[in-house]
């Protein structure tokens, strides 16, 4: 069966990256296909397709990071690069036979809730249409955050962040500077620096490095993946258990000591140099800010083409960088590995609940939602990987099938029950987010004595769960119905709906 044609739709999922496609995935497995996936480029993928840079791979094993619904015995590596994490998720569009559904270059421009039709009203690039309920997943690494340094305005080489890599721009003989030291800069740093005659790398704060241990995945151990499912269920078991352990230390940070002193031995072995290592090592309890792992980020900040830099920078000037501290340092190139915009959203800015207040409004400065999905005000709306759903220690995609499973209950509760909408309570609401910072306190983000993109403009973090996947999952798999107000159909709105539903079955 194929979708409609038509503006209406029962469910608009936004974004066609590993939460959007495995929403489809999970309605087309139920039987509801009455659903379309909008995505503003034109391939699937999400922050795979969009980060293509030099060493990019995932920091999650590559057998733990892909659906327990559509498993992949063919990675190659026990940490998947970018390419074929890419090719996974349109292999699952393949596989699921997914294309018909999906509309590229479509960009929401702005969603509302209609509370008199009682449905969504999404404006997009390519026109509007309507959906009984809105599922957003774009995720929260697709706005890349570049600082307003002063004078970068007049630099006049190359400028470019790492999520839009520009590979047109031959980085051979350049002289580079690269801004920020997060987990996209500890991949690509290694990864140009045997091309480029000189590397100013200028480092804020450092960050702690545990040793990756990446390797390949023997062809023969591939093949035996594929005939063997239950040995490549065990695999992913073993990692999904040792993740999880290592989460312990996040919610009990006198327990990071052993990984912190794990750190400090990679950190000693792979660079000699006693001043350089001292630049190097953090001064605040690992996992208060992102852990980061790679092999070779650290050694490769030994090499006679790079300078590590600490000073603050002053102004950037047409063929320069100036610190706080005076020094001037030629560059053509200057890359920007400074992440995203995680707590400030722009999409929060475009999306209208029942009193016409955007969720920006709504949140004023820190990202509140129920069960990390929806928002009192804003009926039938659901968030894929919302707030406080990011993880420090495991694979997301963990969290995204609980949620995919919550929304169908939600479905199901709906249509059980012939309601037009549901939202949760206020009440709810509030007790949800109340106890989930109540745990937050201890966590090693709130004791661990640094400065993260964690946390929000009002100092609370609004990011991450502070706990398990299983307690998560505990938590929200089940849609229950007193935690939510259900909204009845208006009679003309129960007409309209028959009329469409006799549509939708004569095709």
């Amino acid at each position: 069966m194929s979708p409609r044609q038509s503006g209406h739709f029962r469910v608009v999922i936004v974004g066609a990256g590993f939460s959007g496609l495995g929403m489809a995935i999970r309605l087309r497995q139920e039987g509801l296909e009455d659903f379309v996936v909008l995505e503003r480029a034109g391939d699937v993928g999400g922050v795979w397709r969009d980060n293509s840079y030099p060493g990019c791979a995932c920091d999650v094993p590559s057998h733990l990071y892909s659906f327990s619904f559509a498993p992949n015995p063919h990675w190659s590596r026990a940490y998947s690069p970018q390419g074929e994490i890419h090719a996974y998720l349109r292999d699952c569009v393949e596989r699921f036979g997914l294309r018909p559904w999906l509309r590229f270059h479509h960009a929401v421009e702005e969603a509302r809730w209609d509370d008199a039709a009682q449905l969504w009203r999404i404006r997009t690039s390519q026109g509007a249409l309507t959906a009984e309920v809105f599922v957003f997943a774009a995720g929260a690494f697709n706005e890349p955050l570049t600082p307003k340094l002063p004078g970068l305005e007049r630099f006049q080489g190359k400028v470019m962040h790492s999520a839009r890599w520009d590979h047109d721009h031959a980085l051979a003989g350049r002289k580079v500077a690269v801004v920020g030291t997060g987990a996209s800069a500890i991949q690509f740093v290694p990864a140009i620096q045997p091309q480029v005659g000189r590397l100013v790398l200028f480092q804020r704060t450092p960050a702690w490095v545990m040793p990756r241990k990446d390797h390949l995945i023997a062809r023969w151990v591939r093949g035996l993946y594929a005939r063997v499912p239950g040995l490549r269920w065990l695999v992913r078991a073993f990692l999904y258990a040792t993740h999880e352990a290592s989460g312990l230390a996040f919610l009990h940070p006198w327990l990071i000591r052993l990984a912190q002193r794990r750190a400090l031995r990679h950190l000693k072995a792979s660079v000699k140099d006693p001043v350089l290592r001292a630049k190097l090592r953090p001064r605040y309890t690992l996992g208060c800010k992102r852990v980061l792992i790679s092999d070779d980020y650290l050694r490769s900040l030994t090499q006679d083409n790079v300078q590590v830099v600490t000073e603050g920078v002053r102004e950037v000037r047409e063929h320069s960088v100036v610190t706080d501290a005076g020094a001037e340092h030629p560059v053509d190139t200057l890359i920007f590995g400074t992440g995203f915009h995680i707590t400030d959203p722009s999409f929060a800015r475009h999306i209208r609940g029942r009193d016409g207040r955007t969720l920006a409004e709504h949140w004023a400065g820190s990202m509140k939602a129920h069960l990390g999905m929806s928002v009192h005000g804003f009926p039938n709306f659901f968030m894929l990987l919302g707030p406080n759903t990011g993880l420090g220690h495991t694979s997301v995609i963990l969290m995204v099938e609980s949620q995919l499973a919550h929304v169908l209950n939600a479905l199901r509760f709906l249509e059980g029950r012939d309601l037009a909408a549901v939202e949760p309570t206020s009440e709810a609401q509030a007790a949800y987010v109340r106890d989930l910072d109540e745990r937050m306190r201890d966590t090693v983000w709130s004791q661990g004595g640094c400065v993260s993109w964690y946390m929000d403009a009002t100092g609370r973090n609004s990011t991450l769960w502070p706990g398990f996947t299983f307690s998560y999952k505990h938590r929200v798999v089940a849609f229950e119905p007193s935690e939510y107000r259900a909204i009845a159909r208006h009679d003309r709105v129960a007409v309209a709906r028959r009329a469409r539903s006799r549509e939708l079955a004569h095709g």
